[in-house]
């Protein structure tokens, strides 16, 4: 069996920056096991599979370890792959997925994600959370992730977490976020429960970012950065329970697998 796959750097606008994920588009699906092997092989932080056609697919997520059920980047490049690589008019993309439906417009250059809401609570850490850091935080919430606010952007590029420590919290992901010096504001993110280290660029992150900083700056359109190694921005807009999340994506390579 061969099936062609394209590796798509994700909220970057030149190869090299943002968030590489795999893209494999099946005619049908295969079993869990081979899609979790791919994923494995692409040792990706996401590799998207979907199937469909017309503008309907139904989309899933793996990282190297786990199936995930939201995840935004890989998502801008299973929509790039459509709309550039297999010759997808229909505008806005519907993607079925584990967070329901998700849909992508194409804005010129741009893509646009129009994906639900997860607004954070206030809470009280988990043991271990702060320990991993190594900085006080000013507040800390959670939705799907854990978000801890920080004093600022340096202290969110100068983190250095301690990974054996924190993959002993049960959590899914942490986001370590502050407002920006340029940016509305900045964040990274890091999942090693789901073999994610750090997340280049994290999209899913930023429907917990955007409620939250909505909240403190009275606003609801942010120009975001996430300040990985290899960074990358975002812009940010809400919409009542929806956030329209903006960014660019180009090819790195694309290839065939051999089954």
């Amino acid at each position: 069996m061969e099936l062609k796959i394209y590796q798509v750097d994700a909220f970057a606008e030149e190869v090299f920056r943002g968030n590489p994920a795999a893209v494999c588009p099946l005619q049908s699906w295969l079993d869990d096991q081979t899609l979790q092997d791919i994923a494995m092989e692409n040792n990706l932080s996401e590799t998207a599979f979907f199937t469909g056609g017309n503008g309907v697919y139904h989309l899933r997520w793996f990282t190297p370890v786990a199936e995930v059920d939201l995840c935004g980047h890989a998502t801008l490049a299973s929509a790039w792959v459509l709309f550039n690589e297999l010759g997808e008019t229909a505008s806005p993309i519907q993607f079925e997925t584990r967070s329901g439906l998700l849909r992508v417009s194409r804005q010129e250059d741009l893509l646009v994600l129009d994906f639900p809401l997860q607004p954070p609570e206030p809470c009280s850490p988990p043991s271990g959370l702060i320990e991993s850091l190594g900085v006080d935080p000013l507040e800390v919430a959670a939705a799907d992730d854990y978000l801890v606010l920080v004093k600022d952007e340096k202290t969110v590029r100068e983190l250095q977490p301690d990974f054996n420590l924190l993959k002993k919290v049960p959590l899914r992901g942490l986001i370590v976020t502050a407002a920006g010096e340029k940016a509305d504001f900045v964040s990274r993110w890091f999942g090693p429960q789901v073999g994610v280290d750090e997340d280049p660029v994290t999209g899913s992150a930023h429907t917990t970012l955007a409620p939250f900083w909505s909240r403190k700056l009275g606003k609801e359109m942010f120009e975001a950065e996430q300040v990985s190694r290899r960074g990358g921005r975002l812009t940010c807009k809400i919409e009542g329970d929806r956030v329209f999340i903006t960014g660019a994506a180009v090819k790195y390579m694309d290839g065939t697998i051999y089954l």
